[in-house]
Parts: structure tokens; sequence; C-alpha cells
């Protein structure tokens, strides 16, 4: 059911792209962000079919959180495609703001011994077994001891507008280089990340075009193979790459890994009946009727991230 003709789409989108960046928005080329990760390349090499190497311009953004593979597979991926890159770190950056600094006071009033050598990430549950979605913290000493607890709403809060200044951080440099080349800003997230908000307001949800918004996932690393991009690239899983102890997408936000939620996301877009999804996931009806209240639930919650700035009245003179 998620099966495409991987050539004929990378095409497709090219052919788009094309018209996006010159007709569209009038620049020269476009500058994109890149993270080592699979939709991140895709999205590079597609831009690269579409424009040539010399009209796409990459970014390696690390901090001080990120992992070390991230800036190093995204420099293989840079130079597979010949691409000019550079690389910038943002920790300083980040730390002049005070990213660290405010989520590690919110840390610490969970975890008071929580400082200098502590790694920590925030995972969710509930969801996916019929219960409200909650948040728990996890935090590792430096003796490698691990530790959680239910994260109440205001340190959560906290913590994740704190690491939100990341994404932010790295779209202000982003469009820097934007505006210093007159080229347009890719976004890179798929199909699941866009429909259920999974991505930062101004952050990296902000982008002039997004060539991958309507592929889920599994379409992407299809998209991967058929586009040669690098073994590593096309096997990883999905991380965050945003908390300092290594954490899966599905264990921050979705309630399934991936491959498994592509299809309960595909299902629930065809209206298939909860027990059809059941069959399809091996999982029992109540459990998949529970996955489907959550995607109608994330989708409330993060309607807010889709919105456009409110008007007092619609100023008829420009595009709506």
């Amino acid at each position: 059911m998620l099966a495409i003709d991987c050539a004929g789409e990378a095409d497709r989108i090219a052919r788009w792209m094309v018209d996006a960046v010159g007709r569209q928005f009038h620049r020269r080329g476009v500058v994109i962000a890149l993270s080592g990760g699979v939709d991140s390349s895709v999205c590079g090499a597609l831009a690269v079919r579409a424009l040539g190497p010399k009209k796409v311009f990459g970014l390696l953004l690390p901090e001080n959180d990120s992992s070390a593979s991230s800036a190093t597979l995204g420099a293989r991926v840079a130079d597979q495609l010949g691409i000019n890159y550079r690389t910038e770190h943002i920790g300083s950056t980040l730390e002049a703001i005070g990213c660290y600094r405010w989520r590690d006071e919110a840390i610490r009033e969970l975890f008071p011994a929580y400082g200098e050598g502590w790694k920590s990430k925030i995972a969710i549950a509930g969801g996916a077994q019929g219960r409200l979605n909650f948040f728990k913290l996890v935090v590792q000493s430096p003796a490698g001891e691990v530790c959680e607890q239910r994260l109440p709403i205001r340190q959560y809060l906290q913590i994740v507008a704190a690491t939100n200044f990341k994404q932010r951080i790295r779209k202000t440099v982003e469009y820097f280089h934007a505006d210093r080349l007159n080229f347009a800003v890719i976004g890179t997230p798929n199909r699941l990340e866009y429909d259920q908000g999974f991505f930062v307001k101004n952050g990296d949800g902000a982008a002039d075009l997004k060539p991958i918004a309507h592929l889920y996932k599994t379409q992407v690393y299809a998209l991967a193979r058929n586009l040669g991009l690098p073994e590593e690239v096309c096997s990883a899983m999905p991380t965050t790459d945003t908390y300092s102890m290594l954490q899966g997408q599905d264990e921050f936000y979705f309630a399934l890994p991936y491959d498994r939620m592509d299809l309960a996301l595909w299902a629930h877009n065809h209206q298939l009946a909860a027990a059809e999804l059941a069959r399809c996931l091996a999982i029992d009806e109540d459990r998949a009727k529970f996955i489907y209240a959550d995607i109608e639930s994330k989708r409330s919650a993060t309607r807010y991230l889709h919105a456009r700035p409110a008007l007092v009245e619609t100023v008829s003179e420009l595009p709506a």
C-alpha cells in the first residue's frame, strides 16, 4: 500500500522544485541543513537532481548534544552529492541565549544532582495503551545510573521551550545563508512528521518549500535507496538528535515505530476500520482504536503549528 514508483516520483518532485524555486520564489538555488538523517539527505539529493550541485548549499549545524555521527554522515552525503557546504557549531550561541541553562534548571527541580556529565531525554507514554499521553524525564548519571520520573507540565514546557531554541537557531542560520546567496530554504518533514505536528514552529517547521511532506517515512527510505544514498543513511533508524541521551522518534512522540506508524496513518487517512488496522499490525482492536484516537489527538493539539498569523480582516491585495 505504500509502494511508489521511486524513479517517477523523484522526477516529479524535481520538476516541481525547479518551478517552485525559479518561477514561484524567483531564487537562484536552495539551502538545506543536512543532519545525516534520511529526510534531509533525500531532500538534498532531490535538490541536486532538480537544480544541479552548484545551486545547492549545505549546512551542518551541530550543537553540544548532537551525535558525533550526525555531522560526519551529513558531510559524507554532501560530498557524495558534490555540493558546497559549511559546518557551523551553534553550541556557543545556544549557551549565550540560555538554552542549556533553562533546560538544566527545570531538570534539577526533579533531579537536584543533575549537572556536569549527566545526560537526559524526554520519553512519551500512555497514548498507545489507551491512556492519556504523558511524558517522563529520563536522566543518566556520569556513573551510568539511569533514573526516570513523570514530568510535570511546567517542567515539561520549560525543557521543550529550551530545546526548541536548537531548531530555531538552525533555521536562523539557514535563512542567513539563503539571504546571502539569494536562495530558498528547504524544509525536510515527511508526511508522518508534517501531519502529526512533529516540528518546531518557526524552527524546522519554517521553510520555503517542503519536497517530501506528502511522502510517508517508508516511502522516503525507498527513495533514499533509489537515489543511491549511503547505506548508513538508508538503514538508520530515525532519532531526534536533540537530547544528550539516544532517543528514537517513537520514544519521544509517536505511538509506534515509523514503519507501523506509517501504516496506521495511511489506514486512518483511507478510513479503514480499526479492526482492519488491528489485523495488519497484529494487535487487538482496542489498541488500534487507541492509535487512531492518538492520531486525531496530535492533529488537534498541533493545529496551532500549521496556523498562519491571525488577522483582523483579510488583506485582499495579497495572496491568502
